[in-house]
């Protein structure tokens, strides 16, 4: 649930989130994505998507080390490859780029918002989320697939 949680969070600002917000003034870009970003940091989402989808399948791939679960192991793991990938881009390329364009201030006290929005880079940013948004969807199927697979052992 919390791989599907992370899927549809990064799809939802792939194909709607930055292109609403690229569809405005700089001004409108930096204050909203700034709030957005302070939103997003919260406990909710730390256990329910980001962190929960890491401590999820990690104790998933624990509990098909059993002789029984083994042909589940396979999809769990790639699950996992996956969703770290998303994870380490999420801390080396999200993450210093949302927290540079915070870091510049109330964007009523900016004096170049656009320089802070070119800064931002936001083709670097949806870039990567795409890549971020194949791979977790790709772990959620994964993770499916491996439901699909234990109902078959113990059919």
């Amino acid at each position: 649930m919390t791989m599907g949680l992370m899927a549809g969070y990064f799809a939802l600002y792939a194909h709607t989130i930055m292109p609403g917000l690229g569809a405005t003034d700089d001004r409108t870009f930096v204050g909203s994505f700034q709030a957005i970003d302070r939103a997003i940091i919260n406990p909710w989402f730390m256990v329910s998507g980001f962190l929960g989808a890491l401590v999820f399948t990690i104790l998933a791939a624990a509990l098909s080390l059993g002789s029984e679960q083994r042909r589940l192991l396979v999809w769990v793991v790639v699950a996992l490859v996956l969703y770290l990938i998303a994870f380490v881009l999420t801390i080396a390329v999200h993450l210093p780029l949302n927290d540079a364009l915070k870091a510049a201030g109330s964007p009523d006290r900016i004096a170049d918002l656009a320089q802070v929005r070119e800064a931002f880079d936001e083709a670097k940013w949806i870039r990567w989320n795409v890549v971020r948004t194949i791979a977790t969807t790709a772990a959620f199927g994964c993770l499916a697939w491996s439901l699909v697979v234990q109902g078959r052992l113990t059919a």
